[in-house]
């Protein structure tokens, strides 16, 4: 498995582990992880911008941005293997 695979793999095990080792009855979960979580699109975005560029900044953009960084990156990836 190659380091992006590996890093991604880590990266929602933990939010997994996180979710349900702090999760609460009811909708409360899904209303906390909403309100005072970061997003799934953001970590998966600040992940692939960091193993592209290595750069604090644009990785921060990144997760700003969330799912669009990811689909764009997906774009991307596949012009960049042809």
């Amino acid at each position: 498995m190659n380091t992006l695979l590996k890093t991604l793999f880590f990266t929602i095990l933990l939010i997994a582990h996180t979710t349900f080792l702090f999760a609460h009855e009811g909708n409360e979960t899904s209303n906390t992880l909403i309100s005072g979580g970061i997003g799934m699109g953001s970590v998966l975005a600040i992940v692939i911008c960091w193993d592209r560029t290595n750069s604090v900044l644009t990785s921060f953009f990144a997760g700003i941005f969330g799912w669009l960084y990811v689909i764009y990156y997906l774009i991307i990836r596949e012009n960049e293997k042809d």
